[in-house]
C-alpha cells in the first residue's frame, strides 16, 4: 500500500475523517510556507531571520507541531513577499 491508499482507508472511518477535516486548514497553511520558501530558495533559518524569529519556531510550524496565530502568520506572509487573506466560506 502507497501513502494514498492508507489515508483513503482511515478517512473511510467517519471519526477519522471529521478530525483530517479539522486539521485540513492547518495542513494547507503548513503546505503553501513550505511551498514558498522552497520556491524562494530559503532555509528555515533564512525565513526566520526575515520573520525575526528562531528557526525553530518554523520548524515548529511546518511540522505542524503548534497553532500559530494570526499574528505570526502574517509575518510569515509578509517576510515571503505575500499578503495574508482569511476568508469564511
Amino acid at each position: 500500500m502507497n501513502h494514498q491508499d492508507i489515508k483513503n482507508q482511515l478517512l473511510q472511518n467517519p471519526e477519522v475523517k471529521d478530525e483530517y477535516e479539522k486539521l485540513k486548514v492547518l495542513y494547507d497553511i503548513k503546505r503553501e510556507i513550505i511551498k514558498l520558501r522552497i520556491e524562494q530558495g530559503l532555509s528555515q533559518k533564512e525565513l526566520a531571520a526575515k520573520v525575526g524569529t528562531r528557526q525553530s519556531a518554523i520548524s515548529r510550524l511546518e511540522s505542524g507541531e503548534y497553532n500559530p496565530s494570526i499574528e505570526f502568520l502574517n509575518k510569515v506572509a509578509h517576510a515571503l513577499g505575500k499578503e495574508l487573506e482569511v476568508k469564511f466560506n
